[in-house]
């Protein structure tokens, strides 16, 4: 079989969650399947780092899609132009997008869509674009994959699709997130945080992630916890961050609050590692992988009780409504009080990791590929 795939996200040094569920899920499906051909769909110069196997052929066309008219004019003219050439029996799409001017069969993996529930946190034309296509390519596709039952029942719902149409395949794990060393963690702390412990979020800088409300939480952690308790902010800015800013720059307490920005993934494990706890506290969230990515740190977690958060964090975590911002402040009180919490939750996030690997993702993937080929 040829399956053609939009590797437009494996874009080197820039992975963000949905670039890393491509690299890692496809990494395994063409090294697994060799009696299977993979055409790899770049939107621009890729890197040889991402042509896993022997039975990968990669393939440049423009232009790159950095804005929705482009979005459209490369899913619409470009990808259908690449399916008739190779030929290919399946059009595999890691980000969602589909083609409505193709006959090839798709899988759509669609992680979530925020974007229904929430419009106004992005900008104008591309919640316009995202609500007015993934209805459509949801009902397209042969067949959707999604990395939670949260977001399974929701597609159903509001895009009013089969439910036996969806297969959940929860997003992995790396393995580089393990517990780090004493030695390290003092390291990380001297370096970041003034030696000091420090709560930690990861994730972009937007308004879904509710940041503001994480940093109001702090400024009220800060003024009842005579401890010396730092905020480390880890992630690059995406849309709509002047709220952010503006809420820091109001904040009692902003000099214990610090902003990384982007950091590279053995950074990052040291990070999470020297972390007290990490407060993870947006309003939507399709799966969350910093959570495993503590939980495999041997960090215990803050996070949100809404959307599929609880599916991930199951009885391993302490959960806060993330729009009540007293509840976010007495989690981070309890947290830093209670060793034994923390020792507790440590124990338990190592236990329910073990249910997400990159292994298994791909297996699962590969099954719904098997699917949308009958």
């Amino acid at each position: 079989m040829v399956i053609a795939v939009n590797t437009r996200l494996l874009l080197k040094g820039k992975l963000e969650g949905i670039g890393w569920f491509t690299l890692e899920t496809l990494k395994r499906m063409t090294i697994n399947h060799p009696e299977h051909q993979f055409i790899f769909i770049f939107d621009r110069p890729y890197n040889s780092d991402y042509i896993f196997s022997d039975n990968v052929t990669p393939v440049v066309i423009g232009p790159p899609t950095r804005h929705p008219f482009l979005w459209y004019l490369w899913f619409e003219y470009q990808i259908p132009k690449v399916l008739r050439k190779y030929k290919a029996d399946l059009f595999l799409s890691p980000d969602g997008y589909l083609s409505m001017r193709t006959k090839v069969p798709q899988l759509a993996v669609i992680h979530d869509i925020n974007f229904v529930h929430r419009p106004a946190d992005l900008p104008w034309l591309k919640a316009k674009y995202y609500n007015r296509y993934f209805k459509k390519f949801a009902k397209i596709a042969k067949r959707i994959a999604t990395v939670s039952f949260y977001s399974k029942e929701d597609i159903t719902r509001s895009f009013k699709v089969d439910y036996d149409k969806i297969d959940v395949v929860y997003d992995g794990i790396n393995q580089i997130f393990c517990p780090t060393s004493l030695e390290d963690q003092q390291t990380i702390r001297q370096k970041y945080s003034d030696g000091k412990p420090y709560f930690l979020f990861v994730g972009a800088l937007h308004p879904r992630k509710n940041i503001c409300g994480l940093l109001n939480a702090f400024d009220a952690f800060k003024s009842v916890d005579t401890n010396d308790v730092k905020l480390v902010i880890v992630g690059g800015e995406m849309h709509k961050t002047g709220e952010i800013f503006e809420t820091f720059d109001n904040m009692r307490f902003q000099k214990d609050v610090v902003f990384t920005g982007r950091v590279n993934t053995n950074e990052l494990h040291q990070i999470f590692g020297a972390a007290m706890s990490l407060t993870f506290v947006p309003y939507f969230e399709g799966f969350g992988i910093p959570i495993v990515e503590a939980m495999s740190s041997g960090v215990p977690v803050i996070c949100s009780n809404t959307t599929s958060i609880p599916e991930v964090g199951g009885s391993a975590v302490l959960y806060a409504d993330p729009c009540k911002i007293e509840q976010i402040t007495e989690a981070m009180i309890k947290m830093a009080a209670d060793k034994e919490l923390r020792e507790l939750l440590i124990k338990k996030g190592m236990v329910q990791k073990e249910k997400f690997s990159w292994d298994e993702t791909a297996r699962l993937l590969w099954m719904s590929v098997e699917r949308a080929l009958q």
